[in-house]
């Protein structure tokens, strides 16, 4: 476990808990490990909740897909970050979602209960755990309250530019780069994958944007200033 060290440290379920004290944590939790494949299903919609899995390398993807087939990617997450937590704590018994390997990945799996329950030891660290745990719920929340903000426009036009605006004031920068393909982010944001093309393209002509497969840049006009650590779009 401990060549994952790093990566734990980062990830918020283990903040103020230090590195001396994380193996005898992982011990505690019952940390498991486990590898898939590039589209393999980690969390299958359907499947009861109990895990909460954390993204020691690679990407994933939150997919729910509609009674017509359609795919909407909730969310995507890459190492230190974690998935299904909300879930696992309501004891959800059919998840909505599926949690996809969008690369080859590797993720460590915790029985929840094992975080929101002391265990014989009464080992300390489970409220520093628990609190954690709801920093990160909190987090998730006002996270799916943004997309709901983007994905309720009217127009593909609006939907994209909210969220390029969200991007561009997550990097602190005019210019970033997205973590989505053209069809994952038409996924996205829930609209045809052609039209979203077609918008792209208008908004680039338009010198609105500037873009290169993932790479965009916002292009100010007189009254929109480059974005600097001060300047919030949202």
């Amino acid at each position: 476990m401990e060549s994952y060290f790093d990566i734990l440290r980062a990830c918020p379920l283990f903040h103020e808990i230090s590195v001396q004290d994380l193996s005898s944590v992982l011990s505690c939790l019952g940390a498991k490990v486990s590898s898939f494949h590039k589209k393999e299903t980690i969390l299958s919609e359907g499947e009861p909740a109990r895990y909460v899995g954390i993204v020691l390398s690679g990407h994933v993807q939150i997919i729910r897909d509609d009674y017509f087939g359609n795919r909407n990617i909730v969310a995507g997450l890459g190492p230190s970050e974690l998935f299904g937590e909300s879930f696992a704590c309501a004891e959800v018994l059919a998840v909505p979602v599926s949690v996809i390997a969008s690369e080859a990945v590797e993720v460590m799996l915790i029985d929840c209960m094992k975080i929101t329950h002391s265990c014989s030891s009464a080992c300390g660290f489970h409220q520093q755990l628990i609190i954690n745990l709801l920093k990160v719920m909190a987090g998730k929340n006002l996270a799916f309250h943004q997309k709901l903000a983007i994905t309720s426009k009217r127009t593909t036009r609006e939907k994209l530019l909210a969220y390029l605006m969200l991007e561009a004031q997550k990097n602190r920068s005019n210019s970033f780069q997205i973590p989505y393909s053209r069809q994952e982010l038409a996924d996205y944001l829930e609209v045809d994958r052609s039209g979203l093309s077609v918008i792209i393209r208008k908004l680039a002509g338009e010198g609105v944007i500037q873009v290169n497969q993932r790479w965009f840049k916002l292009l100010p006009s007189p009254s929109s200033p480059e974005i600097s650590p001060d300047h919030s779009w949202w």
